[in-house]
């Protein structure tokens, strides 16, 4: 009995010899191989469709997270670049041209009085209206209709004009506490060292696709798309001001909005070896597998 195989059909037939082989039983253990051969054949094949399945998975969210970080530091390059170019033009752009001079007015000849000649009687000439010799004109004085104070010299050389009145004061230094404290508050776009994600833009990728809760409403109608959100990186680290710079959709930009302030400290941006605060630009991605 020990060498028995109860899959070799042989044993059915010795216990069922001799007797009622249309009973059900009979043809019930005789479909026994057969049974459990197609069973081990279902059951493997279905083992490897669910594994494939599964590894294909896994290799569409590779490639799909791959993608999402790529695009990521694409848009993040192109902002970067961006800013960086409109600092320059900033920078580049002409200075206005200083006012132009003002006009300048020659200083006013010196004349004398020339009497032209005519007939009258003595008594009705006055003394002042009485010709002159040539001799007693000076020679360095114009001649002019009456007599006239001013600068006797033939050439005058231009002279200025009053001048401006002088520029205002400027205005008085702000107490150098609240200097500082301006600078402690400026936020900066562009700083030496910029702003970063904990692990660097892979662990950031990562994270924001193990944290985004795809909306329901926009999963059903087919959205999907790049959300831009804007945020500082305060010196802590911690993120303030967030805001959405380009929409998609509201329910995408509201999750945009949630999953950035949920977002763990940052290591924060330097500028001159200090920590400040500067402002971000984050994508972030939206894509129905």
């Amino acid at each position: 009995m020990a060498n028995i195989d109860l899959f070799d059909p042989k044993w059915i037939e010795m216990v069922f010899a001799g007797k009622n082989q249309e009973y059900g039983a009979y043809k019930l253990r005789k479909g026994t191989s057969s049974r459990n051969i197609k069973a081990l054949l279902i059951l493997f094949a279905a083992a490897l469709l669910i594994g494939g399945y599964l590894f294909v998975k896994v290799k569409m969210d590779e490639e799909a997270r791959r993608l999402a970080e790529y695009n990521a530091q694409m848009e993040l390059s192109k902002l970067q670049e961006q800013a960086e170019k409109d600092r320059k033009e900033q920078e580049d752009k002409p200075k206005p041209p200083p006012p132009p001079e003002q006009m300048q007015v020659p200083e006013e000849r010196a004349t004398q009085k020339l009497t032209p000649p005519e007939i009258k009687k003595d008594e009705l000439v006055k003394e002042e209206n009485q010709m002159k010799q040539v001799s007693d004109l000076d020679k360095n004085v114009a001649i002019g209709a009456e007599n006239k104070e001013g600068t006797d010299e033939r050439i005058v050389p231009p002279s200025a004009v009053e001048a401006p009145p002088p520029p205002p004061p400027p205005p008085a230094e702000a107490p150098k506490e609240e200097v500082k404290q301006d600078v402690e508050n400026k936020v900066f776009d562009v700083v030496e060292q910029q702003p970063s994600f904990p692990g660097g833009q892979g662990a950031l990728m990562s994270w924001l696709a193990s944290n985004i809760h795809y909306p329901p409403v926009a999963e059903e109608n087919g959205i999907q798309g790049r959300v831009v959100v804007s945020f500082v990186v305060e010196k802590d680290g911690s993120i303030t001001q967030v805001q959405v710079v380009r929409g998609v959709d509201p329910s995408l930009d509201k999750e945009a909005v949630r999953v950035t302030k949920a977002m763990p400290k940052w290591t924060p941006g330097k500028q001159n070896g200090q920590a400040v605060r500067v402002k971000y630009n984050l994508p972030v991605t939206f894509k129905l597998q």
